[in-house]
Protein backbone atom coordinates (compact mmCIF):
# COMPACT_ATOMS: atom_id res chain seq x y z
CA UNK A 1 0.00 0.00 0.00
CA UNK A 2 1.91 2.92 -1.16
CA UNK A 3 2.00 5.89 1.27
CA UNK A 4 2.43 9.20 0.60
CA UNK A 5 2.93 12.63 3.34
CA UNK A 6 3.21 15.82 2.82
CA UNK A 7 4.65 17.76 5.25
CA UNK A 8 3.19 20.76 5.82
CA UNK A 9 -0.77 22.35 6.50
CA UNK A 10 0.01 25.91 4.74
CA UNK A 11 -0.67 27.15 1.07
CA UNK A 12 1.79 24.53 -0.10
CA UNK A 13 0.82 22.01 1.42
CA UNK A 14 -2.69 22.11 1.62
CA UNK A 15 -2.11 22.33 -2.59
CA UNK A 16 -0.05 19.36 -3.12
CA UNK A 17 -2.33 17.23 -0.89
CA UNK A 18 -5.51 18.04 -2.55
CA UNK A 19 -4.27 17.99 -6.09
CA UNK A 20 -2.37 14.42 -4.85
CA UNK A 21 -5.80 13.59 -3.71
CA UNK A 22 -7.30 13.60 -6.94
CA UNK A 23 -4.60 11.65 -8.58
CA UNK A 24 -4.79 8.60 -5.93
CA UNK A 25 -6.11 4.74 -7.26
CA UNK A 26 -6.80 1.82 -5.40
CA UNK A 27 -5.62 1.42 -2.20
CA UNK A 28 -3.04 4.46 -2.23
CA UNK A 29 -3.08 6.55 1.05
CA UNK A 30 -2.18 10.19 2.03
CA UNK A 31 -1.70 11.71 4.91
CA UNK A 32 -1.19 15.77 6.15
CA UNK A 33 1.70 16.07 9.16
CA UNK A 34 1.62 19.26 10.65
CA UNK A 35 1.95 21.44 13.84
CA UNK A 36 -0.71 23.55 13.37
CA UNK A 37 -4.55 21.87 13.84
CA UNK A 38 -5.53 25.00 11.40
CA UNK A 39 -4.94 26.31 8.21
CA UNK A 40 -3.68 29.62 7.87
CA UNK A 41 -4.24 32.04 5.68
CA UNK A 42 -0.87 34.33 5.83
CA UNK A 43 -1.60 37.26 3.33
CA UNK A 44 -3.94 38.13 5.81
CA UNK A 45 -2.05 38.81 8.58
CA UNK A 46 -0.96 42.58 8.16
CA UNK A 47 -5.26 43.06 8.84
CA UNK A 48 -5.08 41.07 11.89
CA UNK A 49 -2.36 43.05 13.66
CA UNK A 50 -4.22 46.53 13.23
CA UNK A 51 -7.23 44.63 13.99
CA UNK A 52 -8.82 44.88 10.87
CA UNK A 53 -9.27 41.21 10.53
CA UNK A 54 -10.12 38.46 13.90
CA UNK A 55 -7.34 35.79 13.66
CA UNK A 56 -10.11 32.78 13.40
CA UNK A 57 -11.85 35.07 10.35
CA UNK A 58 -8.55 33.62 8.10
CA UNK A 59 -8.12 30.14 9.85
CA UNK A 60 -9.68 26.83 9.10
CA UNK A 61 -9.82 24.05 11.24
CA UNK A 62 -8.05 21.03 9.19
CA UNK A 63 -9.19 18.07 10.81
CA UNK A 64 -13.07 18.24 9.60
CA UNK A 65 -12.21 19.54 6.66
CA UNK A 66 -9.26 16.80 5.69
CA UNK A 67 -11.68 14.30 6.93
CA UNK A 68 -14.65 15.05 4.36
CA UNK A 69 -11.68 14.66 1.69
CA UNK A 70 -10.33 11.27 2.65
CA UNK A 71 -7.05 12.64 3.84
CA UNK A 72 -5.54 11.45 7.20
CA UNK A 73 -4.49 14.25 9.41
CA UNK A 74 -1.69 14.46 12.24
CA UNK A 75 -1.02 17.20 13.82
CA UNK A 76 1.47 15.81 16.33
CA UNK A 77 4.82 17.92 13.81
CA UNK A 78 7.72 16.54 12.29
CA UNK A 79 10.91 16.43 15.03
CA UNK A 80 13.40 14.94 12.45
CA UNK A 81 13.02 13.61 8.84
CA UNK A 82 14.87 10.60 8.10
CA UNK A 83 15.07 10.68 4.31
CA UNK A 84 17.46 7.42 4.16
CA UNK A 85 14.65 5.33 6.32
CA UNK A 86 11.52 6.63 4.66
CA UNK A 87 10.59 7.93 8.44
CA UNK A 88 9.55 10.91 10.34
CA UNK A 89 10.48 10.73 13.82
CA UNK A 90 7.19 12.79 15.39
CA UNK A 91 7.63 15.27 18.59
CA UNK A 92 5.48 12.88 20.49
CA UNK A 93 8.10 10.27 20.18
CA UNK A 94 6.41 8.02 17.19
CA UNK A 95 7.57 7.93 13.80
CA UNK A 96 5.07 8.19 10.46
CA UNK A 97 6.42 5.62 7.63
CA UNK A 98 6.01 6.72 3.89
CA UNK A 99 6.92 6.01 0.46
CA UNK A 100 6.69 9.23 -1.04
CA UNK A 101 7.19 12.52 0.98
CA UNK A 102 6.62 16.41 -0.03
CA UNK A 103 8.17 18.57 2.52
CA UNK A 104 6.04 21.72 2.47
CA UNK A 105 6.84 23.46 5.89
CA UNK A 106 7.65 26.95 4.99
CA UNK A 107 10.40 28.51 6.82
CA UNK A 108 12.26 28.80 10.06
CA UNK A 109 12.13 32.43 11.16
CA UNK A 110 15.68 33.33 12.06
CA UNK A 111 15.09 36.23 14.32
CA UNK A 112 17.63 34.55 16.19
CA UNK A 113 20.43 35.86 14.02
CA UNK A 114 19.94 39.54 14.77
CA UNK A 115 20.30 40.33 18.52
CA UNK A 116 16.50 41.41 20.21
CA UNK A 117 14.92 41.16 16.72
CA UNK A 118 10.87 39.55 16.96
CA UNK A 119 8.09 39.00 18.95
CA UNK A 120 10.36 37.78 21.58
CA UNK A 121 12.49 40.56 21.70
CA UNK A 122 11.62 44.32 20.66
CA UNK A 123 10.08 44.04 17.20
CA UNK A 124 6.97 42.75 16.27
CA UNK A 125 6.06 40.75 13.05
CA UNK A 126 3.36 39.83 10.80
CA UNK A 127 4.93 35.78 9.51
CA UNK A 128 2.09 33.88 11.40
CA UNK A 129 -1.29 34.12 12.81
CA UNK A 130 -0.03 34.30 16.22
CA UNK A 131 2.49 36.80 16.00
CA UNK A 132 -0.02 39.32 14.05
CA UNK A 133 -2.39 38.84 16.84
CA UNK A 134 0.47 39.91 19.18
CA UNK A 135 1.23 42.74 17.05
CA UNK A 136 -2.42 44.05 16.87
CA UNK A 137 -2.44 44.21 20.93
CA UNK A 138 1.03 46.23 20.98
CA UNK A 139 -0.67 48.40 18.26
CA UNK A 140 -3.61 48.96 20.19
CA UNK A 141 -0.79 50.46 23.00
CA UNK A 142 0.46 52.26 20.73
CA UNK A 143 -1.57 54.01 19.29
CA UNK A 144 -2.95 55.02 22.48
CA UNK A 145 0.57 56.90 22.71
CA UNK A 146 1.98 57.46 19.87
CA UNK A 147 5.93 57.73 18.13
CA UNK A 148 7.76 56.90 15.84
CA UNK A 149 7.63 53.79 14.06
CA UNK A 150 10.33 51.50 12.16
CA UNK A 151 9.01 48.62 9.55
CA UNK A 152 10.93 46.94 6.93
CA UNK A 153 13.11 43.87 6.13
CA UNK A 154 16.52 42.37 7.77
CA UNK A 155 19.61 41.22 5.78
CA UNK A 156 18.46 38.02 4.05
CA UNK A 157 15.36 38.30 4.30
CA UNK A 158 13.27 37.14 1.39
CA UNK A 159 9.61 38.42 1.50
CA UNK A 160 9.37 41.77 1.36
CA UNK A 161 5.82 42.36 0.06
CA UNK A 162 4.34 42.05 3.72
CA UNK A 163 6.50 44.73 4.88
CA UNK A 164 5.28 47.30 2.25
CA UNK A 165 2.06 46.21 2.93
CA UNK A 166 1.88 46.77 6.57
CA UNK A 167 3.71 50.24 6.41
CA UNK A 168 1.01 51.58 4.37
CA UNK A 169 -1.40 49.94 6.27
CA UNK A 170 -0.56 50.96 9.46
CA UNK A 171 -0.45 54.55 7.48
CA UNK A 172 -3.79 54.54 6.32
CA UNK A 173 -5.05 53.21 9.95
CA UNK A 174 -3.32 56.29 11.73
CA UNK A 175 -4.86 58.76 9.19
CA UNK A 176 -8.11 56.78 9.61
CA UNK A 177 -7.61 57.52 13.18
CA UNK A 178 -6.20 61.04 13.01
CA UNK A 179 -2.80 60.50 14.59
CA UNK A 180 -1.07 60.14 11.33
CA UNK A 181 0.72 63.65 12.21
CA UNK A 182 1.87 61.98 15.35
CA UNK A 183 4.28 59.41 13.71
CA UNK A 184 7.12 59.57 11.97
CA UNK A 185 7.65 56.18 10.02
CA UNK A 186 11.05 54.75 8.04
CA UNK A 187 11.09 51.76 6.29
CA UNK A 188 14.03 49.70 6.28
CA UNK A 189 15.31 47.37 4.21
CA UNK A 190 18.27 44.70 2.28
CA UNK A 191 16.98 45.81 -1.08
CA UNK A 192 19.09 48.07 -2.93
CA UNK A 193 16.26 50.02 -3.43
CA UNK A 194 12.42 50.54 -2.90
CA UNK A 195 10.48 48.14 -5.08
CA UNK A 196 13.33 45.98 -5.55
CA UNK A 197 11.09 43.21 -3.82
CA UNK A 198 13.89 40.24 -4.22
CA UNK A 199 13.10 40.19 -7.69
CA UNK A 200 15.41 42.62 -9.42
CA UNK A 201 11.96 45.40 -9.48
CA UNK A 202 8.76 44.32 -11.35
CA UNK A 203 7.74 47.18 -14.11
CA UNK A 204 7.82 50.60 -12.56
CA UNK A 205 7.77 49.07 -9.16
CA UNK A 206 10.69 51.26 -8.14
CA UNK A 207 9.24 54.66 -8.92
CA UNK A 208 5.34 53.47 -7.95
CA UNK A 209 6.63 52.61 -4.35
CA UNK A 210 8.67 55.48 -3.96
CA UNK A 211 6.15 58.00 -5.24
CA UNK A 212 3.85 56.31 -3.03
CA UNK A 213 5.62 56.42 0.20
CA UNK A 214 6.56 59.98 -0.29
CA UNK A 215 2.61 60.89 -0.27
CA UNK A 216 2.38 58.88 2.83
CA UNK A 217 5.76 60.77 4.22
CA UNK A 218 7.75 57.38 4.75
CA UNK A 219 11.39 58.15 4.76
CA UNK A 220 13.44 55.31 3.90
CA UNK A 221 16.98 53.43 3.98
CA UNK A 222 18.22 50.94 1.59
CA UNK A 223 21.22 48.69 1.34
CA UNK A 224 20.41 48.53 5.18
CA UNK A 225 21.94 45.89 7.18
CA UNK A 226 20.70 45.82 10.73
CA UNK A 227 22.78 44.83 13.97
CA UNK A 228 20.17 44.61 16.93
CA UNK A 229 16.81 45.85 18.15
CA UNK A 230 16.92 47.51 21.68
CA UNK A 231 13.97 48.29 23.82
CA UNK A 232 12.50 51.61 21.75
CA UNK A 233 16.07 51.69 18.88
CA UNK A 234 16.80 49.71 16.02
CA UNK A 235 20.51 49.98 15.27
CA UNK A 236 21.29 50.12 11.24
CA UNK A 237 24.15 49.88 9.35
CA UNK A 238 23.81 51.57 5.59
CA UNK A 239 25.89 50.54 2.98
CA UNK A 240 26.87 51.97 -0.62
CA UNK A 241 26.15 50.11 -3.58
CA UNK A 242 29.38 48.09 -3.65
CA UNK A 243 28.92 46.89 -0.42
CA UNK A 244 30.75 49.34 1.42
CA UNK A 245 29.76 50.81 5.07
CA UNK A 246 28.14 54.42 4.26
CA UNK A 247 27.02 55.30 7.74
CA UNK A 248 25.79 54.25 10.99
CA UNK A 249 21.64 54.46 12.37
CA UNK A 250 20.26 54.55 15.75
CA UNK A 251 16.12 55.04 14.84
CA UNK A 252 14.16 55.20 17.63
CA UNK A 253 10.76 53.74 17.66
CA UNK A 254 7.81 53.01 19.79
CA UNK A 255 6.41 50.27 17.45
CA UNK A 256 8.94 48.63 15.25
CA UNK A 257 8.20 45.42 12.52
CA UNK A 258 11.29 44.18 10.93
CA UNK A 259 10.70 40.84 8.61
CA UNK A 260 13.37 37.92 9.17
CA UNK A 261 15.60 36.06 6.89
CA UNK A 262 14.15 32.63 6.59
CA UNK A 263 15.63 29.15 7.13
CA UNK A 264 14.62 26.02 6.63
CA UNK A 265 12.72 24.00 9.72
CA UNK A 266 15.20 22.01 12.29
CA UNK A 267 13.46 19.12 11.52
CA UNK A 268 15.27 18.79 7.92
CA UNK A 269 17.85 21.05 8.73
CA UNK A 270 21.70 19.44 8.01
CA UNK A 271 20.72 16.65 6.60
CA UNK A 272 23.35 16.40 3.83
CA UNK A 273 22.08 15.92 0.51
CA UNK A 274 18.38 17.12 1.22
CA UNK A 275 19.14 20.69 1.90
CA UNK A 276 21.40 23.32 1.47
CA UNK A 277 23.63 25.47 4.17
CA UNK A 278 20.47 27.45 5.16
CA UNK A 279 18.83 24.06 5.85
CA UNK A 280 16.65 25.03 2.44
CA UNK A 281 15.38 21.69 0.28
CA UNK A 282 17.30 20.86 -2.77
CA UNK A 283 15.12 20.23 -6.30
CA UNK A 284 15.24 19.64 -9.46
CA UNK A 285 12.92 20.79 -12.19
CA UNK A 286 10.80 18.13 -11.35
CA UNK A 287 10.29 19.73 -7.38
CA UNK A 288 12.65 15.68 -6.53
CA UNK A 289 15.62 15.83 -3.94
CA UNK A 290 18.36 14.79 -6.18
CA UNK A 291 19.51 12.46 -3.06
CA UNK A 292 16.24 10.95 -2.56
CA UNK A 293 14.11 11.21 -5.25
CA UNK A 294 10.88 9.92 -3.46
CA UNK A 295 10.96 13.18 -1.55
CA UNK A 296 10.40 16.58 -3.24
CA UNK A 297 10.26 20.21 -2.22
CA UNK A 298 7.37 22.46 -2.22
CA UNK A 299 7.01 26.46 -1.46
CA UNK A 300 8.70 28.57 0.83
CA UNK A 301 10.94 25.48 1.96
CA UNK A 302 12.62 25.41 -0.93
CA UNK A 303 16.22 26.81 -2.55
CA UNK A 304 16.16 29.13 -4.93
CA UNK A 305 19.62 31.13 -5.55
CA UNK A 306 19.39 34.87 -5.59
CA UNK A 307 17.85 36.70 -8.54
CA UNK A 308 21.44 39.09 -8.53
CA UNK A 309 23.84 39.62 -6.15
CA UNK A 310 22.79 42.73 -4.11
CA UNK A 311 25.61 44.95 -1.84
CA UNK A 312 23.24 43.44 1.03
CA UNK A 313 21.71 39.83 0.96
CA UNK A 314 18.51 39.61 -0.34
CA UNK A 315 16.46 36.29 -1.34
CA UNK A 316 13.64 34.81 -3.72
CA UNK A 317 10.45 35.48 -2.69
CA UNK A 318 8.30 32.68 -3.48
CA UNK A 319 4.20 33.23 -3.95
CA UNK A 320 0.96 32.32 -3.88
CA UNK A 321 0.66 31.00 -7.80
CA UNK A 322 4.84 29.92 -8.17
CA UNK A 323 3.72 27.41 -4.87
CA UNK A 324 0.70 26.08 -6.04
CA UNK A 325 2.14 25.30 -9.89
CA UNK A 326 4.93 23.19 -7.63
CA UNK A 327 2.85 21.51 -5.82
CA UNK A 328 1.08 20.52 -8.85
CA UNK A 329 4.13 18.92 -10.31
CA UNK A 330 5.15 17.49 -7.53
CA UNK A 331 1.82 15.31 -6.82
CA UNK A 332 1.68 14.90 -10.65
CA UNK A 333 5.35 13.73 -10.70
CA UNK A 334 4.72 11.25 -7.90
CA UNK A 335 1.70 9.91 -9.66
CA UNK A 336 4.28 9.08 -12.79
CA UNK A 337 6.96 7.44 -10.13
CA UNK A 338 4.06 5.35 -8.29
CA UNK A 339 3.05 3.84 -11.85
CA UNK A 340 6.80 3.95 -12.94
CA UNK A 341 6.84 6.20 -15.21
CA UNK A 342 9.90 9.13 -16.06
CA UNK A 343 8.70 12.35 -14.58
CA UNK A 344 7.35 15.15 -16.64
CA UNK A 345 5.55 17.93 -14.95
CA UNK A 346 7.90 20.99 -14.50
CA UNK A 347 6.12 24.04 -12.20
CA UNK A 348 5.69 27.56 -13.66
CA UNK A 349 7.36 29.83 -11.65
CA UNK A 350 5.63 33.18 -12.27
CA UNK A 351 4.89 35.84 -10.08
CA UNK A 352 1.18 37.05 -9.76
CA UNK A 353 1.08 39.42 -6.25
CA UNK A 354 -2.13 41.52 -5.09
CA UNK A 355 -0.59 44.08 -2.56
CA UNK A 356 -2.41 45.90 -0.34
CA UNK A 357 -1.58 49.34 0.75
CA UNK A 358 -4.34 50.60 2.90
CA UNK A 359 -7.04 52.14 0.99
CA UNK A 360 -5.52 51.26 -2.51
CA UNK A 361 -2.95 48.48 -3.90
CA UNK A 362 -0.57 47.72 -6.35
CA UNK A 363 -1.15 44.04 -8.49
CA UNK A 364 2.44 42.60 -9.81
CA UNK A 365 2.85 40.29 -12.75
CA UNK A 366 6.34 38.39 -13.30
CA UNK A 367 6.23 36.22 -16.32
CA UNK A 368 8.60 34.05 -15.55
CA UNK A 369 9.78 35.54 -11.78
CA UNK A 370 13.37 35.08 -12.74
CA UNK A 371 14.56 37.61 -15.38
CA UNK A 372 14.23 38.52 -18.14
CA UNK A 373 10.47 38.50 -18.63
CA UNK A 374 8.58 37.85 -21.10
CA UNK A 375 5.46 39.85 -18.87
CA UNK A 376 6.80 42.49 -16.35
CA UNK A 377 3.57 44.47 -15.12
CA UNK A 378 2.39 46.27 -12.55
CA UNK A 379 -0.57 48.24 -11.75
CA UNK A 380 -1.95 50.35 -9.02
CA UNK A 381 -5.40 51.33 -7.90
CA UNK A 382 -8.46 51.16 -5.11
CA UNK A 383 -9.16 47.67 -7.09
CA UNK A 384 -6.31 46.44 -6.08
CA UNK A 385 -7.28 46.31 -2.30
CA UNK A 386 -10.85 45.33 -3.18
CA UNK A 387 -9.31 42.22 -5.17
CA UNK A 388 -7.43 41.10 -2.38
CA UNK A 389 -10.48 41.09 -0.10
CA UNK A 390 -12.25 38.89 -2.45
CA UNK A 391 -9.43 37.03 -2.96
CA UNK A 392 -9.37 36.00 0.62
CA UNK A 393 -12.85 34.61 0.52
CA UNK A 394 -12.55 32.92 -2.51
CA UNK A 395 -9.70 31.04 -1.11
CA UNK A 396 -10.43 30.21 2.61
CA UNK A 397 -14.32 29.35 1.09
CA UNK A 398 -11.97 27.04 -1.27
CA UNK A 399 -9.94 25.03 1.13
CA UNK A 400 -12.98 24.41 3.15
CA UNK A 401 -14.43 22.73 0.16
CA UNK A 402 -11.14 20.90 -0.71
CA UNK A 403 -10.43 22.18 -4.46
CA UNK A 404 -7.31 21.46 -5.94
CA UNK A 405 -4.22 23.34 -6.61
CA UNK A 406 -4.36 24.78 -9.99
CA UNK A 407 -7.10 27.56 -9.01
CA UNK A 408 -4.72 29.93 -7.90
CA UNK A 409 -4.28 32.03 -11.77
CA UNK A 410 -8.05 31.49 -12.05
CA UNK A 411 -8.56 32.92 -8.50
CA UNK A 412 -6.83 35.47 -9.01
CA UNK A 413 -8.69 36.51 -12.06
CA UNK A 414 -11.96 36.66 -10.67
CA UNK A 415 -11.05 38.08 -7.36
CA UNK A 416 -9.53 41.15 -9.65
CA UNK A 417 -13.25 41.63 -10.98
CA UNK A 418 -14.96 41.54 -7.72
CA UNK A 419 -14.65 45.69 -7.65
CA UNK A 420 -18.34 46.40 -5.75
CA UNK A 421 -16.57 44.05 -2.73
CA UNK A 422 -17.56 45.78 0.94
CA UNK A 423 -13.45 47.25 1.78
CA UNK A 424 -11.85 44.92 4.83
CA UNK A 425 -11.40 47.47 7.34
Amino acid sequence: MTHIVILGGGIGGIAAAYEMKGLLRGDERLTLLSDSETFQFMPSNPWVAVNWRQPEAIQVALGPVLAKQGIAFNATGAKRVHPEGNVIELRDGQTLAYDYLVIATGPRLAFHEIEGLGPSGHTQSVCTVGHATQSAAAWERFVADPGPIVVGAVQGASCFGPAYEFAFIMDTDLRRRKLRDKVPMTFVTSEPYIGHLGLGGVGDSKGMLESKMRDRHIKWICNAKVIKAEAGKLHVVEHDEDGTEKCKHELPFKYGMMLPAFMGIEAVAGIEGLTNPRGFILIDKHQRNPKFPNAYGVGVCVAIPPIEATPVPTGVPKTGYMIESMATAAAHNIRAAIDGKAPSAVATWNAICLADLGDTGIAFVAIPEMPPRNVNWMKEGKWVHLAKVGYEKYYLRKVRKGVSAPVYERMMLKAMGLTRLKSVE
